[in-house]
């Protein structure tokens, strides 16, 4: 349209994705503070001249000025990077460090999931976004805890909280042994479905406990109930999100080597493991 000219707005944001476009330019994935989701160019970035490139990063939190219209409603959809003050760039605190990087990624992509619709405001997964991106850098928690308190309490804001305290289907309170992915967390005897899984107690106690954010339970336990839950938790989320996150078979959850190719989730609810392959997948997906 001649004589438009796109309007300018601040937002704080965490970077989620970045992937390359042409030769020199960039396409962000940015979670906002009061915008949502949304994508912008970054021309220029890939230059070594480039003043802001560097903070540009997977897993940043930065404060950016776009351009173009914040609802969306004039001019493209895609929106242009003109200028970025690093807040705090985690991301280079993680790329030593396998488990948090993976956890990290985990983290950013199931971010996005949680938000299919581009500039609608989702405050509270913001910072909880944020808050556990900065729980990582710090070393705070162990870090599949973290990540599990993060997937817990996403789909607690999406909905999707399992039931861990009465009976997923007829809401009869109290512990239940059996868990019920389909059905939708915790089942009673009458209700549990074939194939239920029968996690120990301390399973269940340990996602209630990163639900509610007592860490102090959390912090006690012991790792198989830790990789216990982590299978319940990345079985329920990829259910309700209708397919698998590339991330979460990466994380290193403490496993000890194990031969041969490994493989996602499956019916079952726990997850398997994935191949060296994957790994530069997901490390892709991220930066490029």
């Amino acid at each position: 349209m001649a004589g438009y000219r796109r309007q300018l707005y601040r937002d704080d944001a965490v970077v989620l994705r970045v992937q390359k476009l042409g030769e020199s330019d960039r396409i962000i994935t940015l979670l906002t503070r009061r915008h949502g989701r949304l994508r912008a160019v970054a021309r220029g970035v890939r230059r070594t001249t480039s003043k802001f490139g560097a903070r540009l990063e997977p897993f940043g939190h930065v404060d950016v000025q776009l351009a173009g219209d914040p609802k969306g409603n004039t001019g493209s959809a895609l929106h242009s990077v003109s200028q970025v003050e690093g807040i705090d760039l985690y991301g280079k605190r993680f790329l030593g460090d396998y488990p948090r990087y993976t956890a990290a990624s985990a983290i950013a992509e199931t971010a996005e999931r949680l938000t299919p619709v581009e500039r609608e405001p989702s405050l509270r997964l913001f910072q909880l976004t944020l808050g556990a991106l900065k729980s990582l850098a710090r070393g705070e928690h162990a870090t599949t805890l973290v990540l599990d308190a993060y997937l817990l309490r996403g789909m607690t804001l999406a909905g999707w909280a399992p039931a861990l305290t009465a009976c997923a289907v007829c809401g009869t309170p109290g512990r239940h042994r059996a868990f019920s992915v389909p059905a939708g967390g915790a089942v009673c005897p009458d209700c549990r479905p074939p194939g239920a899984a029968h996690p120990a107690p301390a399973t269940i106690d340990l996602m209630s406990a990163l639900t509610s954010g007592d860490w102090v339970l959390a912090d006690a336990t012991e790792t198989g109930v830790r990789r216990e839950c982590s299978g319940l938790v990345a079985a329920h989320l990829q259910w309700h999100l209708e397919r698998a996150l590339r991330s979460l078979p990466l994380v290193d959850r403490g496993a000890t080597p194990m031969a041969g190719p490994v493989r996602q989730a499956g019916p079952g609810g726990l997850p398997g493991r994935v191949g060296e392959a994957g790994a530069v997948d997901v490390s892709r997906e991220m930066t490029e």
